[in-house]
């Protein structure tokens, strides 16, 4: 059996409007939003629009040895959608649906290729939200499940795998099955559903999400608080997360990554010049309750403890300039990319030791004549920074320093973009070895053929 066959069942498997054949592919298909582009042309990319189709493309893939790349909406940062060479991408944009909302018990099954900025639209007259936000309202939920993505609320809402409470998969041979559930707890055998979450498509291909929900809070507001050091900052933030406020946003910035944004936004903010002058880095902080005198009582309480830390000022933001901020900090990553940043990462580290980690990250990048600027999800330890050092050599050896010594500091090379294609090498090297040789057994139980998003993660082949 030969191309011309595979091609021929492929299109009797989707319909011919569901697949393309190279080199006729979309451009978009063939990438994500790695810094570090590679160009590949697969041979077919499919649209399935049911599991059944996607059950047929995988069968088909095994009995072919052709490997697959599932893919959402392409908005990844680690080169883990990039596709193989003559392999199928498995594009899950026509699977797009939310396909059952349970009001009573906040539960919602959706397909992987709905976005969140899709489904909350859909919630929206529910009175239930799906709190995870990871920057990237474009994003599907089957790539958030793939990388557990965290995002700005994570401080208050956890992460992905803490709102997936059950999976429809379909495995390499095409067998179909279901994890998990919508109930919010479940002590029966391993539990297949958060194996896979975080997995990177490298085990099953997610064709179904139950996601559990939570009720959306009617008033909220955003306070900007600028510091005169990021010592200030970081020294702050355990007071404010152990102090019963919950934030449902913790943000720092770094003063230069604040004034990339808000020119990128012409945001202007309203900070006096003399505040401005002063400050070194900001705090965003973004309330939410039930009620408005609370919400008041709250930002109160948060004013008093910021000043007592050294703050320089406190501003509650107008609903217009807090909407605009928050999505200026959501574009941060393509600020950094205009600016010609050579990497971004995302190490993560026990929230305690935030300060020690950017101070040696400054000593870092003076050891590699580089430039390293930074904001992030600073209530849970997640610090993602933009590296400027374009001699690929040195910039290898600054990020060895740099995530060796996160994971000194008991933390993790990704906190939520995963490791891919443009981490896998520092994530192999390391590592501890007995931990990847019994990840490498799991992934052989679910893929012996080596067949799902291969060349990444753990696979440490050549890319053919």
């Amino acid at each position: 059996m030969g191309t011309s066959e595979l091609r021929n069942e492929l299109i009797a498997s989707v319909g011919a409007d569901a697949v393309t054949f190279s080199p006729d592919h979309n451009p978009d298909d063939l990438h994500d939003e790695s810094l570090h582009p590679q160009r590949v042309e697969p041979f077919a990319v499919v649209r399935p629009s049911t599991t059944a189709q996607v059950a047929r493309v995988a069968a088909l893939a095994t009995r072919y040895g052709v490997p697959i790349t599932p893919r959402g909406s392409g908005t990844g940062l680690s080169g883990g959608a990039t596709p193989v060479p003559d392999g199928i991408v498995v594009s899950f944009a026509r699977m797009n649906q939310l396909l059952r909302l349970d009001t009573n018990d906040h539960m919602a099954v959706v397909q992987p290729g709905i976005t969140l900025r899709e489904l909350n639209d859909q919630l929206s007259s529910s009175g239930l939200c799906y709190p995870v936000y990871p920057g990237e309202l474009s994003g599907s939920l089957g790539g958030n499940v793939n990388t557990n993505a965290g995002g700005m609320r994570a401080v208050r809402h956890g992460v992905t795998r803490h709102h997936v409470v059950g999976l429809e998969l379909v495995l390499i041979d095409g067998t179909v099955l279901r994890t998990g559930g919508p109930v919010v707890k479940s002590s029966s055998g391993y539990d297949l559903t958060q194996l896979v979450l975080g997995s990177e498509g490298t085990l099953a291909l997610v064709t179904e999400i139950t996601l559990r929900l939570s009720p959306a809070l009617p008033h909220s507001s955003t306070v900007l608080v600028p510091f005169d050091s990021l010592d200030q900052v970081t020294s702050v933030v355990p007071s404010i997360v152990g102090s019963g406020l919950e934030p449902s946003i913790l943000e720092y910035l770094d003063v230069l990554t604040m004034a990339s944004i808000t020119e990128a936004a012409a945001l202007e903010l309203g900070v006096e010049a003399s505040i401005a002058e002063r400050t070194a880095a900001y705090l965003i902080i973004v309330l939410e309750t039930r009620t408005q005198q609370q919400l008041e009582n709250d930002i109160e309480d948060l004013a008093v403890m910021v000043q007592a830390a050294g703050a320089l000022d406190v501003y509650v933001l107008p609903s217009n300039a807090a909407a605009r901020l928050i999505e200026a900090r959501e574009r941060a990553f393509w600020v950094a990319k205009a600016a010609g940043a050579n990497d971004i990462v995302d190490v993560v580290v026990p929230r305690s030791r935030v300060p020690e980690f950017l101070e040696e990250t400054t000593r870092i990048a003076r050891r590699h004549d580089a430039f390293i600027a930074g904001c992030g999800h600073i209530g849970d330890g997640n610090v993602h920074l933009s590296i400027y050092q374009p001699d690929d050599e040195r910039r290898t050896a600054l990020l060895h320093d740099l995530f060796a010594f996160g994971l000194e500091l008991g933390g993790q090379i990704s906190g939520e973009h995963g490791i891919g294609r443009d981490k896998q090498g520092p994530f192999l090297a390391l590592s501890d070895p007995t931990l990847i040789e019994l990840q490498r057994r799991i992934k052989e139980v679910f893929d012996p053929h080596r067949l799902l998003n291969p060349y990444r993660l753990l696979d440490e082949r050549p890319l053919p």
